[in-house]
């Protein structure tokens, strides 16, 4: 009995402590932070790999300094989470001219993304 409750126990601490794949999809657009304080409190540059998350997706700034994946037609960027996007719907997001960089060019000015907290 004690081996069947203790792989229980396992079991349930295993799927807790399991990160979370959830993808989120949206638009990806650029800002310029400009060396000013983003929602979390700190300075960051345009040239910084950073994103300004929907006020979904922000949750009142417990998602604060996570990083995420971004995902553009087999090009990949990793973003820290900096500021709160009012504009923004659950899912879309808003990158530094240096994170969307990575993606495409800004002339594209908005690309549909695939997004996950990593």
């Amino acid at each position: 009995m004690f081996k069947v409750i203790l792989a229980v126990a396992l079991a349930a601490v295993a799927v807790n402590a399991a990160p979370s794949a959830a993808n989120f999809a949206g638009d990806a657009t650029w800002y310029t932070p400009n060396g000013g304080l983003g929602a979390c409190g700190a300075p960051s540059q345009n040239s910084d790999l950073v994103v300004a998350l929907s006020a979904d997706q922000y949750a009142g700034g417990s998602n604060c300094w996570r990083h995420i994946g971004v995902h553009y037609q087999g090009r990949f960027v990793d973003a820290t989470v900096v500021d709160l996007c009012p504009g923004c719907a659950s899912g879309s997001i808003d990158l530094s001219p240096g994170a969307f960089q990575q993606l495409a060019s800004l002339d594209a000015g908005r690309i549909q993304v695939t997004w996950n907290f990593v």
